[in-house]
Protein backbone atom coordinates (compact mmCIF):
# COMPACT_ATOMS: atom_id res chain seq x y z
CA UNK A 1 0.00 0.00 0.00
CA UNK A 2 2.69 2.04 1.09
CA UNK A 3 4.40 1.58 -2.65
CA UNK A 4 1.26 2.37 -4.30
CA UNK A 5 0.94 5.49 -2.56
CA UNK A 6 4.43 6.47 -3.29
CA UNK A 7 3.57 5.81 -6.93
CA UNK A 8 0.51 7.57 -7.52
CA UNK A 9 2.37 10.58 -5.68
CA UNK A 10 5.02 10.63 -8.22
CA UNK A 11 2.48 10.53 -11.05
CA UNK A 12 0.54 13.38 -9.44
CA UNK A 13 3.53 15.11 -9.17
CA UNK A 14 4.33 14.31 -13.37
CA UNK A 15 1.15 15.40 -13.97
CA UNK A 16 1.05 18.94 -12.28
CA UNK A 17 4.60 19.46 -13.71
CA UNK A 18 3.46 18.89 -17.02
CA UNK A 19 0.26 21.44 -16.59
CA UNK A 20 1.95 23.83 -15.40
CA UNK A 21 4.78 23.70 -18.40
CA UNK A 22 1.25 23.43 -20.95
CA UNK A 23 0.58 26.68 -19.32
CA UNK A 24 3.59 28.16 -19.63
CA UNK A 25 3.59 27.31 -23.68
CA UNK A 26 0.30 28.19 -24.11
CA UNK A 27 0.86 31.77 -22.88
CA UNK A 28 3.15 32.14 -25.09
CA UNK A 29 1.57 31.31 -27.67
CA UNK A 30 -1.36 33.48 -26.80
CA UNK A 31 0.86 36.25 -26.47
CA UNK A 32 3.43 36.20 -28.67
CA UNK A 33 2.13 36.94 -32.47
CA UNK A 34 5.07 35.40 -33.70
CA UNK A 35 5.79 32.79 -31.95
CA UNK A 36 7.25 29.62 -33.96
CA UNK A 37 6.73 26.34 -35.14
CA UNK A 38 8.87 24.92 -32.83
CA UNK A 39 6.60 26.20 -29.86
CA UNK A 40 3.49 24.97 -31.04
CA UNK A 41 5.74 21.62 -31.34
CA UNK A 42 6.12 21.65 -27.83
CA UNK A 43 3.04 22.34 -26.83
CA UNK A 44 1.53 18.91 -28.64
CA UNK A 45 4.80 17.05 -27.40
CA UNK A 46 3.44 18.22 -23.74
CA UNK A 47 -0.05 17.65 -24.71
CA UNK A 48 0.86 13.74 -25.88
CA UNK A 49 2.77 13.21 -22.36
CA UNK A 50 0.27 14.61 -20.17
CA UNK A 51 -2.53 12.32 -22.18
CA UNK A 52 -0.26 9.16 -21.40
CA UNK A 53 0.12 10.33 -17.65
CA UNK A 54 -3.26 11.09 -17.09
CA UNK A 55 -4.21 7.16 -18.52
CA UNK A 56 -2.50 5.12 -17.22
CA UNK A 57 -3.21 6.90 -13.59
CA UNK A 58 -7.02 6.05 -14.43
CA UNK A 59 -5.86 2.65 -15.69
CA UNK A 60 -4.06 2.14 -12.37
CA UNK A 61 -6.11 0.11 -10.00
CA UNK A 62 -6.24 2.42 -6.12
CA UNK A 63 -5.67 -0.46 -4.12
CA UNK A 64 -2.26 -1.97 -5.93
CA UNK A 65 -1.09 1.09 -7.66
CA UNK A 66 -0.32 -1.43 -11.07
CA UNK A 67 -2.06 -1.31 -14.11
CA UNK A 68 -4.94 -3.28 -14.27
CA UNK A 69 -4.76 -6.80 -16.04
CA UNK A 70 -8.88 -7.58 -15.12
CA UNK A 71 -10.58 -4.74 -14.32
CA UNK A 72 -13.76 -5.30 -12.52
CA UNK A 73 -16.53 -2.73 -11.20
CA UNK A 74 -17.78 -2.80 -7.88
CA UNK A 75 -21.65 -2.22 -6.49
CA UNK A 76 -20.01 1.10 -5.77
CA UNK A 77 -19.52 1.99 -9.20
CA UNK A 78 -15.40 2.25 -8.63
CA UNK A 79 -13.23 -0.17 -10.87
CA UNK A 80 -10.96 -2.13 -9.45
CA UNK A 81 -8.18 -5.22 -10.52
CA UNK A 82 -9.77 -7.89 -9.49
CA UNK A 83 -6.83 -9.68 -7.47
CA UNK A 84 -6.62 -6.99 -5.43
CA UNK A 85 -10.20 -6.09 -4.57
CA UNK A 86 -11.12 -9.89 -4.39
CA UNK A 87 -8.62 -10.34 -1.49
CA UNK A 88 -10.35 -6.93 0.10
CA UNK A 89 -13.63 -8.72 0.20
CA UNK A 90 -12.18 -11.82 1.12
CA UNK A 91 -10.68 -10.04 3.88
CA UNK A 92 -13.94 -9.35 5.11
CA UNK A 93 -14.28 -6.24 4.19
CA UNK A 94 -17.88 -5.02 3.25
CA UNK A 95 -16.88 -1.22 1.93
CA UNK A 96 -15.68 0.18 -1.21
CA UNK A 97 -11.60 1.02 -0.40
CA UNK A 98 -11.99 4.75 -1.98
CA UNK A 99 -15.35 5.59 -1.68
CA UNK A 100 -15.83 3.92 1.74
CA UNK A 101 -19.33 3.24 1.17
CA UNK A 102 -21.21 0.18 1.96
CA UNK A 103 -21.73 -2.10 -0.37
CA UNK A 104 -25.09 -3.67 -1.70
CA UNK A 105 -23.59 -6.44 -3.39
CA UNK A 106 -20.02 -7.68 -4.07
CA UNK A 107 -20.51 -9.05 -7.40
CA UNK A 108 -17.80 -8.08 -9.82
CA UNK A 109 -18.69 -6.87 -13.26
CA UNK A 110 -16.42 -6.70 -15.38
CA UNK A 111 -15.50 -3.33 -16.88
CA UNK A 112 -14.95 -4.14 -20.47
CA UNK A 113 -14.61 -0.83 -21.80
CA UNK A 114 -11.14 0.13 -19.77
CA UNK A 115 -10.40 -3.47 -20.11
CA UNK A 116 -9.82 -2.63 -24.40
CA UNK A 117 -8.43 0.90 -23.48
CA UNK A 118 -5.81 -0.71 -21.20
CA UNK A 119 -4.84 -3.42 -23.85
CA UNK A 120 -4.92 -0.61 -26.99
CA UNK A 121 -2.92 1.72 -24.56
CA UNK A 122 -0.24 -0.58 -23.90
CA UNK A 123 -0.32 -2.23 -27.47
CA UNK A 124 0.50 1.63 -28.78
CA UNK A 125 3.47 2.21 -26.27
CA UNK A 126 4.97 -1.44 -26.95
CA UNK A 127 4.01 -2.29 -23.17
CA UNK A 128 2.90 -5.82 -22.48
CA UNK A 129 -0.40 -6.09 -21.80
CA UNK A 130 -1.02 -7.28 -18.06
CA UNK A 131 -2.69 -10.77 -18.03
CA UNK A 132 -6.18 -11.28 -17.09
CA UNK A 133 -6.42 -12.88 -13.43
CA UNK A 134 -6.45 -16.57 -13.74
CA UNK A 135 -7.48 -19.08 -10.29
CA UNK A 136 -4.35 -20.46 -9.71
CA UNK A 137 -6.75 -23.62 -8.50
CA UNK A 138 -8.98 -23.60 -11.52
CA UNK A 139 -6.09 -23.71 -14.65
CA UNK A 140 -7.76 -26.14 -17.52
CA UNK A 141 -4.22 -27.26 -18.45
CA UNK A 142 -4.82 -30.92 -20.06
CA UNK A 143 -6.99 -31.87 -22.87
CA UNK A 144 -8.66 -34.48 -20.19
CA UNK A 145 -9.76 -31.15 -18.59
CA UNK A 146 -11.34 -29.87 -22.05
CA UNK A 147 -13.01 -33.55 -22.83
CA UNK A 148 -13.73 -33.54 -19.29
CA UNK A 149 -15.85 -30.24 -19.74
CA UNK A 150 -17.02 -30.91 -23.01
CA UNK A 151 -18.65 -34.33 -21.68
CA UNK A 152 -20.23 -32.06 -18.88
CA UNK A 153 -22.30 -30.13 -21.93
CA UNK A 154 -22.74 -33.47 -23.67
CA UNK A 155 -24.63 -34.72 -20.48
CA UNK A 156 -27.30 -32.28 -20.65
CA UNK A 157 -28.83 -34.23 -22.95
CA UNK A 158 -28.81 -37.59 -21.13
CA UNK A 159 -30.90 -38.59 -18.23
CA UNK A 160 -32.54 -36.27 -15.65
CA UNK A 161 -30.19 -37.50 -13.22
CA UNK A 162 -27.13 -36.86 -15.25
CA UNK A 163 -28.23 -33.73 -16.30
CA UNK A 164 -28.85 -32.65 -12.98
CA UNK A 165 -25.26 -34.16 -12.14
CA UNK A 166 -23.66 -31.87 -15.33
CA UNK A 167 -25.47 -28.73 -14.38
CA UNK A 168 -23.89 -28.40 -10.66
CA UNK A 169 -20.12 -29.49 -12.12
CA UNK A 170 -20.55 -26.88 -14.75
CA UNK A 171 -22.56 -24.80 -12.39
CA UNK A 172 -19.22 -24.92 -10.08
CA UNK A 173 -16.43 -25.24 -12.53
CA UNK A 174 -17.58 -21.57 -14.15
CA UNK A 175 -17.80 -20.27 -10.88
CA UNK A 176 -13.75 -21.20 -9.70
CA UNK A 177 -12.00 -21.19 -12.50
CA UNK A 178 -11.67 -18.47 -15.63
CA UNK A 179 -10.14 -21.25 -17.79
CA UNK A 180 -13.27 -23.07 -18.19
CA UNK A 181 -15.54 -19.76 -18.79
CA UNK A 182 -12.90 -18.90 -21.25
CA UNK A 183 -13.05 -22.61 -23.13
CA UNK A 184 -16.81 -22.74 -22.98
CA UNK A 185 -17.35 -21.63 -26.46
CA UNK A 186 -14.36 -23.61 -28.30
CA UNK A 187 -17.47 -26.05 -28.42
CA UNK A 188 -19.94 -26.71 -31.10
CA UNK A 189 -23.09 -24.86 -30.31
CA UNK A 190 -22.71 -24.59 -26.53
CA UNK A 191 -25.79 -22.30 -25.46
CA UNK A 192 -27.67 -24.38 -27.49
CA UNK A 193 -26.67 -27.64 -25.11
CA UNK A 194 -26.05 -26.08 -22.28
CA UNK A 195 -30.17 -24.62 -22.50
CA UNK A 196 -31.56 -27.54 -24.74
CA UNK A 197 -32.55 -29.04 -20.96
CA UNK A 198 -34.80 -26.33 -19.97
CA UNK A 199 -36.72 -25.47 -23.39
CA UNK A 200 -37.92 -28.67 -23.87
CA UNK A 201 -40.57 -28.39 -21.01
CA UNK A 202 -41.82 -24.99 -19.48
CA UNK A 203 -38.78 -23.14 -17.68
CA UNK A 204 -39.11 -23.73 -14.26
CA UNK A 205 -40.24 -27.41 -14.97
CA UNK A 206 -37.20 -28.41 -12.48
CA UNK A 207 -36.11 -25.30 -10.80
CA UNK A 208 -32.84 -27.42 -9.56
CA UNK A 209 -31.74 -27.97 -12.99
CA UNK A 210 -32.74 -24.17 -13.91
CA UNK A 211 -30.90 -22.17 -11.27
CA UNK A 212 -27.81 -24.11 -11.83
CA UNK A 213 -27.98 -23.84 -15.62
CA UNK A 214 -28.84 -19.74 -15.62
CA UNK A 215 -25.69 -19.05 -13.06
CA UNK A 216 -23.71 -21.19 -15.32
CA UNK A 217 -24.78 -18.63 -17.72
CA UNK A 218 -24.26 -16.20 -15.65
CA UNK A 219 -20.70 -16.90 -14.58
CA UNK A 220 -19.75 -16.95 -18.54
CA UNK A 221 -20.87 -13.77 -18.90
CA UNK A 222 -17.77 -12.82 -16.41
CA UNK A 223 -15.33 -12.99 -19.35
CA UNK A 224 -15.98 -10.09 -22.06
CA UNK A 225 -15.77 -12.04 -24.91
CA UNK A 226 -18.70 -14.23 -24.37
CA UNK A 227 -20.90 -11.37 -23.94
CA UNK A 228 -21.88 -10.77 -27.97
CA UNK A 229 -21.54 -14.96 -28.26
CA UNK A 230 -24.46 -14.79 -25.79
CA UNK A 231 -26.50 -12.10 -27.31
CA UNK A 232 -26.22 -13.66 -31.03
CA UNK A 233 -28.26 -16.32 -29.50
CA UNK A 234 -31.88 -16.53 -30.30
CA UNK A 235 -32.86 -18.26 -27.20
CA UNK A 236 -30.16 -16.89 -24.45
CA UNK A 237 -31.79 -13.40 -23.58
CA UNK A 238 -35.75 -14.49 -24.26
CA UNK A 239 -34.74 -17.64 -21.54
CA UNK A 240 -33.14 -14.66 -19.06
CA UNK A 241 -36.35 -12.61 -19.56
CA UNK A 242 -38.46 -15.61 -18.28
CA UNK A 243 -36.04 -16.82 -16.08
CA UNK A 244 -36.92 -13.37 -13.65
CA UNK A 245 -40.52 -14.12 -13.37
CA UNK A 246 -40.19 -18.00 -13.18
CA UNK A 247 -37.81 -20.31 -10.78
CA UNK A 248 -36.05 -20.24 -7.43
CA UNK A 249 -35.38 -16.48 -5.74
CA UNK A 250 -31.44 -17.84 -6.97
CA UNK A 251 -32.38 -17.85 -10.26
CA UNK A 252 -34.45 -15.17 -10.50
CA UNK A 253 -31.48 -12.74 -8.87
CA UNK A 254 -28.54 -14.23 -11.35
CA UNK A 255 -31.07 -13.77 -14.37
CA UNK A 256 -31.11 -10.17 -13.50
CA UNK A 257 -27.06 -9.99 -13.13
CA UNK A 258 -27.23 -12.14 -16.44
CA UNK A 259 -29.00 -9.09 -18.35
CA UNK A 260 -27.25 -6.35 -16.09
CA UNK A 261 -24.23 -7.86 -17.36
CA UNK A 262 -25.25 -7.95 -21.33
CA UNK A 263 -26.48 -3.90 -20.67
CA UNK A 264 -23.24 -2.83 -20.80
CA UNK A 265 -23.22 -2.29 -24.68
CA UNK A 266 -26.00 -0.24 -26.10
CA UNK A 267 -27.63 -2.14 -29.00
CA UNK A 268 -28.08 -4.89 -26.00
CA UNK A 269 -29.60 -2.77 -23.91
CA UNK A 270 -31.89 -2.29 -26.91
CA UNK A 271 -32.30 -5.60 -27.83
CA UNK A 272 -33.05 -6.22 -24.20
CA UNK A 273 -35.21 -3.48 -23.39
CA UNK A 274 -37.36 -4.89 -26.96
CA UNK A 275 -37.41 -8.04 -25.72
CA UNK A 276 -39.53 -7.42 -22.54
CA UNK A 277 -37.35 -7.43 -19.59
CA UNK A 278 -38.76 -4.11 -18.10
CA UNK A 279 -41.76 -5.44 -16.81
CA UNK A 280 -40.16 -8.77 -14.75
CA UNK A 281 -37.69 -6.36 -13.52
CA UNK A 282 -39.95 -4.31 -12.21
CA UNK A 283 -41.74 -6.89 -10.71
CA UNK A 284 -39.09 -8.05 -9.24
CA UNK A 285 -37.88 -5.14 -7.78
CA UNK A 286 -41.46 -4.54 -6.87
CA UNK A 287 -41.54 -7.71 -4.76
CA UNK A 288 -38.83 -6.57 -2.41
CA UNK A 289 -37.06 -10.05 -1.73
CA UNK A 290 -33.72 -8.75 -0.44
CA UNK A 291 -31.37 -10.94 -2.61
CA UNK A 292 -33.14 -10.05 -5.78
CA UNK A 293 -33.91 -6.54 -5.09
CA UNK A 294 -30.46 -5.05 -5.53
CA UNK A 295 -29.68 -7.18 -8.61
CA UNK A 296 -33.10 -5.65 -10.21
CA UNK A 297 -32.34 -2.52 -9.44
CA UNK A 298 -28.57 -2.45 -10.91
CA UNK A 299 -30.23 -4.18 -14.05
CA UNK A 300 -32.75 -1.49 -14.39
CA UNK A 301 -30.05 1.11 -13.99
CA UNK A 302 -28.16 -0.48 -16.64
CA UNK A 303 -30.88 -0.63 -18.95
CA UNK A 304 -32.21 2.88 -18.19
CA UNK A 305 -28.88 4.28 -19.78
CA UNK A 306 -30.61 4.04 -22.97
CA UNK A 307 -33.86 6.44 -23.66
CA UNK A 308 -36.12 4.36 -25.05
CA UNK A 309 -35.55 1.79 -22.07
CA UNK A 310 -35.68 4.65 -19.20
CA UNK A 311 -39.31 5.75 -21.16
CA UNK A 312 -39.89 1.73 -20.97
CA UNK A 313 -39.95 1.77 -17.20
CA UNK A 314 -41.67 4.67 -16.30
CA UNK A 315 -44.75 3.95 -18.53
CA UNK A 316 -44.54 0.74 -16.60
CA UNK A 317 -45.29 2.82 -13.44
CA UNK A 318 -41.00 2.55 -12.03
CA UNK A 319 -41.03 6.17 -10.40
CA UNK A 320 -44.36 5.29 -7.84
CA UNK A 321 -42.68 2.03 -7.00
CA UNK A 322 -39.25 3.21 -6.54
CA UNK A 323 -40.67 5.90 -4.56
CA UNK A 324 -43.06 3.23 -2.45
CA UNK A 325 -39.56 1.33 -1.94
CA UNK A 326 -37.70 4.50 -0.65
CA UNK A 327 -40.29 5.70 1.97
CA UNK A 328 -40.45 2.13 2.88
CA UNK A 329 -36.75 2.27 3.66
CA UNK A 330 -36.05 0.07 1.06
CA UNK A 331 -32.40 0.12 -0.17
CA UNK A 332 -32.71 4.03 -0.11
CA UNK A 333 -29.11 4.75 -1.66
CA UNK A 334 -29.48 2.51 -4.52
CA UNK A 335 -33.15 3.67 -5.31
CA UNK A 336 -32.41 7.27 -5.41
CA UNK A 337 -29.49 6.57 -7.64
CA UNK A 338 -31.99 5.06 -10.39
CA UNK A 339 -34.70 7.87 -9.71
CA UNK A 340 -32.32 10.40 -10.23
CA UNK A 341 -31.35 8.63 -14.17
CA UNK A 342 -35.13 8.31 -14.48
CA UNK A 343 -35.46 12.06 -13.66
CA UNK A 344 -33.76 13.61 -16.81
CA UNK A 345 -36.82 12.54 -18.46
CA UNK A 346 -39.81 14.56 -19.43
CA UNK A 347 -42.48 12.08 -18.19
CA UNK A 348 -40.82 11.14 -14.50
CA UNK A 349 -40.52 14.85 -13.79
CA UNK A 350 -43.96 15.15 -14.37
CA UNK A 351 -44.65 12.31 -11.68
CA UNK A 352 -41.86 13.66 -9.27
CA UNK A 353 -43.52 16.71 -8.89
CA UNK A 354 -45.59 16.39 -5.87
CA UNK A 355 -44.65 17.92 -2.72
CA UNK A 356 -44.71 14.84 -0.60
CA UNK A 357 -41.71 13.48 -3.07
CA UNK A 358 -39.64 16.97 -2.25
CA UNK A 359 -39.91 16.82 0.99
CA UNK A 360 -38.66 13.40 1.18
CA UNK A 361 -36.38 13.99 -0.83
CA UNK A 362 -35.27 17.25 1.16
CA UNK A 363 -35.45 14.63 4.64
CA UNK A 364 -32.79 12.05 2.96
CA UNK A 365 -30.11 14.68 2.15
CA UNK A 366 -30.61 15.79 6.04
CA UNK A 367 -30.13 12.54 7.43
CA UNK A 368 -28.18 9.98 4.55
CA UNK A 369 -24.35 10.07 5.45
CA UNK A 370 -23.49 9.05 1.89
CA UNK A 371 -22.48 12.05 0.08
CA UNK A 372 -23.31 10.29 -3.30
CA UNK A 373 -27.02 9.88 -2.11
CA UNK A 374 -26.82 13.76 -1.47
CA UNK A 375 -25.76 14.41 -4.98
CA UNK A 376 -28.36 12.70 -6.73
CA UNK A 377 -31.08 13.96 -4.36
CA UNK A 378 -30.21 17.58 -5.40
CA UNK A 379 -30.35 16.16 -8.81
CA UNK A 380 -33.38 15.06 -8.76
CA UNK A 381 -34.94 18.08 -6.82
CA UNK A 382 -32.98 20.19 -9.98
CA UNK A 383 -34.70 18.05 -12.72
CA UNK A 384 -38.27 18.44 -11.23
CA UNK A 385 -38.12 22.30 -9.19
CA UNK A 386 -35.94 24.41 -11.44
CA UNK A 387 -38.32 25.94 -13.50
CA UNK A 388 -41.53 25.02 -10.79
CA UNK A 389 -41.97 28.34 -8.94
CA UNK A 390 -44.86 26.38 -6.48
CA UNK A 391 -41.80 23.70 -5.75
CA UNK A 392 -39.03 26.43 -5.19
CA UNK A 393 -41.28 28.30 -2.41
CA UNK A 394 -41.46 24.96 -0.61
CA UNK A 395 -37.76 24.52 -0.94
CA UNK A 396 -37.49 27.82 0.21
CA UNK A 397 -40.12 27.54 3.04
CA UNK A 398 -37.90 24.43 4.50
CA UNK A 399 -34.64 26.21 3.98
CA UNK A 400 -35.88 28.92 6.58
CA UNK A 401 -35.99 26.11 8.73
CA UNK A 402 -33.40 23.58 8.08
CA UNK A 403 -30.83 25.01 5.44
CA UNK A 404 -30.62 22.04 3.86
CA UNK A 405 -29.86 23.18 0.32
CA UNK A 406 -27.48 26.07 1.83
CA UNK A 407 -25.40 23.38 3.79
CA UNK A 408 -25.31 21.35 0.22
CA UNK A 409 -23.63 24.70 -0.78
CA UNK A 410 -21.10 24.68 1.43
CA UNK A 411 -20.28 20.86 2.23
CA UNK A 412 -21.24 18.83 -0.65
CA UNK A 413 -19.70 17.51 -3.88
CA UNK A 414 -18.53 19.13 -6.72
CA UNK A 415 -22.22 18.30 -8.37
CA UNK A 416 -24.03 18.99 -5.57
CA UNK A 417 -22.71 22.52 -5.10
CA UNK A 418 -23.42 23.09 -8.44
CA UNK A 419 -26.98 21.61 -8.46
CA UNK A 420 -27.64 23.66 -5.35
CA UNK A 421 -26.08 26.33 -6.12
CA UNK A 422 -28.59 26.54 -9.11
CA UNK A 423 -31.21 26.18 -7.52
CA UNK A 424 -30.11 28.64 -4.62
CA UNK A 425 -29.42 31.25 -6.79
CA UNK A 426 -32.92 31.07 -8.90
CA UNK A 427 -34.54 30.68 -5.55
CA UNK A 428 -32.70 33.74 -4.39
CA UNK A 429 -34.08 35.71 -7.45
CA UNK A 430 -37.93 34.94 -6.28
CA UNK A 431 -38.18 35.02 -2.80
CA UNK A 432 -36.98 37.33 -0.85
CA UNK A 433 -34.74 35.34 1.87
CA UNK A 434 -31.86 34.28 0.83
CA UNK A 435 -31.07 30.29 1.67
Amino acid sequence: MAEKEESSAAAGGREEELKKELQSVVKKIVDEDNYGIEITLKAISILSDLSDTVLTKKFRCPISGEIMGDPVVLSSGLTYDRPSIQKWLNEGNLTCPLSKEVLSHTILTPNCLVRKLISSWCKGHGVAVPRSHQDSNGEMSTEFDRVYFNSLVTKMFSSLTDRKEAAKELRRLTTAAPSYRAVFFEFTDPISRLIGPILEGSVDSDPELQEDLITTFMNLLVDCDNMKLVADHPDAIPLLIKSLEFGTIETRKNAAVALSMLSSDNDRRLLIGNAGAPMPLLQLLREGHPIAMKEAASAILNQCVEYNNKEKFIELGAVKVLLEKIREGKLVDELINLVAQLSTHPKAVNELSELDTVHCLLGIIRETESERTKENCVAILYNVCLNDVGLLKVIWTEGIEHQTLAKLVDTGTARAKRKATALATKIGKLFPTVL
